[in-house]
């Protein structure tokens, strides 16, 4: 089948490379000549493992194109996916719609009939009712469906998650747009993965149900890991009790500094506006914005106590900065609010990150920026494990220990076992232990 992505971004360019390399015939499309310019020449917008080669392999087969050309894009395509970027809006926090509106206007004079409109952004209820009336008013006697289907990748494992997924969720009630939807993802019908027919509001709602659940799994564990700190418990073992029920299950049980990216924070916000807006509050998930924003602080000043309580003048490192490893994304990564805690408190802080310190070093400038973790800690009085990459889970402690002026070694992530970090010399603090 013929498909165009609407926007070769995040979830445009994984989606538009994992459907060429089904066998699609995929062309992404972007205003932003650069950016084509770049994924012309393979260079990757984005750091995703594994992209670079899947988008070469499929460019090399002609599967995968990338092109500014909107209308020729359009000719001749039976699905047209629009996964554009949906923002917190400024002010009230409501997805940011105005892309995803502006993409609809431009197709519906470019469309062939019977194309199915496909919106993969993420976007509140009643979105796609929006879309179809746009593109209705603007071309009224072209026939047409939009449909809803929602992306549910995780940075870091987006193409592992998109070959092999929980579930494909396709929100429409026209019997011939579900054939389409069947036809392109039919070659996921061999992992034996569900595709789950839906209304296309109950459709839209999953999509912010699903991540509002997440987010409230790992708020849970963070505030169960403040209450172990103050009962003498260990929070690794009451995740592994509960999550070893299968009505609970253990994925999202890991204590942190709070979830941040470009999926939790924006899109319960958007359901929290949604909520008000039909009056119908969803009191928990409120409760969960509020306790992860103050959580991220509330670890800077985790690490000002392992400092004595006086961090002016004193010098940190912090070991990862994206917020979560696999990723160079520090869209609302807990480290932006623990530097500006620290920086706040008269600290100073220099930093390592494996692949975020480009993006990180224009958010927070004030942070020097190091070549390895080692570089970080030289000099430093405490130390601060903030991302779990893979690189820091054997550091050479005795290296790292003989680096620092200090000796305190703050551990977000639970990383390392207490008596390792103690035998190197370190005073050691952790999550919940």
């Amino acid at each position: 089948m013929k498909i165009a992505m609407i926007g070769s971004g995040y979830v445009g360019l994984v989606s538009g490379a994992c459907f060429a390399d089904f066998g699609h015939d995929v062309v992404c499309v972007d205003k932003d000549a650069r950016k084509i310019d770049q994924l012309n020449a393979n260079i990757m917008p984005i750091f995703e493992p594994g992209l670079d080669m899947l988008v070469k392999t499929n460019v090399d087969a002609k599967r995968l194109s990338f092109s500014t050309d909107l209308k020729a894009s359009l000719k001749g395509c039976d699905a047209v996916f629009i996964a554009v970027g949906t923002p917190s809006r400024r002010g009230d926090g409501h997805a940011d719609l105005s892309y995803v509106y502006a993409a609809s206007e431009e197709l519906a004079a470019a469309i062939d009939p019977k194309t199915v409109v496909v919106t993969k952004s993420t976007v509140p209820v009643g979105t796609g009712d929006e879309v179809e009336r746009i593109i209705r008013e603007a071309n009224p006697t072209l026939e047409f469906a939009v449909v809803s289907n929602p992306e549910f990748l995780r940075e870091g494992a987006a193409i592992g998650d998109f070959k092999r997924p929980d579930r494909i969720v396709v929100g429409t009630d026209v019997e011939w747009a579900r054939e389409t939807m069947r036809a392109i993802y039919r070659p996921l019908f061999l992992n034996e993965s569900p595709i789950l027919f839906t209304s296309r509001r109950s459709s839209e709602l999953i999509k912010y149900a699903a991540n509002a659940f997440l987010a409230t799994k790992i708020t849970f564990i963070n505030e169960m890991a403040d209450l172990c700190e103050k009962l003498g418990a260990n929070v690794q073992d009451v995740s592994r009790g509960i999550g070893l029920d299968n009505r609970i299950g253990s994925k999202f049980l890991h204590a942190g500094p709070g979830y941040g990216g470009s999926c939790f924070p924006k899109d319960t916000l958007a359901l929290l506006k949604t909520a008000q807006d039909n009056d119908s509050p969803v009191r928990i998930v409120e409760a969960v914005v509020q306790a992860n924003d103050l959580r991220k602080r509330a670890m800077g000043r985790k690490i000002i106590a392992a400092l004595g309580g006086d961090a002016r003048g004193k010098k940190v490192a912090l070991l990862g900065l994206t917020f979560k490893p696999n990723t160079d994304d520090m869209r609302d990564a807990p480290s932006i609010a623990i530097v500006q805690t620290l920086l706040d408190a008269g600290a100073q802080v220099h930093a390592h990150d494996p692949e975020g310190m480009e993006e990180a070093s224009k958010i927070l400038p004030e942070v020097v920026m190091t070549d390895s973790a080692y570089a970080a800690a030289e000099g430093a009085d405490a130390v601060a494990l903030v991302t779990e990459w893979d690189a820091y889970r054997a550091l050479d402690l005795a290296k790292l220990r003989s680096a620092m002026n200090g000796d305190a070694m703050v551990d977000l992530r639970n990383i390392y076992r207490s008596n390792e970090i103690e035998a190197a010399g370190f005073r050691y603090s952790s999550i919940g232990r």
